[in-house]
Formats: C-alpha cells, structure tokens, sequence
C-alpha cells in the first residue's frame, strides 16, 4: 500500500529528466529543419545525441 507513495531513485528521475530534453530537442531540431536552418538543425541534433548519450550511460550503470 505504502508502495504508491514511495519516491523514486534519483537515477530514474535523472533519466525521465533528461528524456523529456531529448524529446524536447528533437522538437526544436525538426522545426529548424522545416525553416530551412539546416545549421541550427545541426547544432541542435548534435545536442539531443549528447543527452541520449547520457541517457544511455545511466541505464547501463543502473542495470
């Protein structure tokens, strides 16, 4: 019963943070590359690998 409330690890909220900027990177980088910024779009797809990369460090260290 008590399990409802129980808070999660900081490695899971690490994790579901970083997700949600990857997604939130994803985002922008398709939106620059429908304006043509195709730079931008660079920049900003080389930034979301960065955070998937962590995302996947975490993982693989909490498994």
């Amino acid at each position: 019963m008590f399990g409802l409330f129980s808070k999660k690890n900081t490695a899971e909220k690490e994790i579901e943070r970083l997700t949600k900027r990857y997604a939130q990177l994803s985002e922008e980088a398709m939106q620059l590359q429908r304006k043509g910024d195709i730079k931008a779009f660079a920049l900003k797809t080389q930034e979301a690998e960065e955070v998937m990369k962590k995302i996947e460090n975490l993982r693989q260290s909490g498994s």
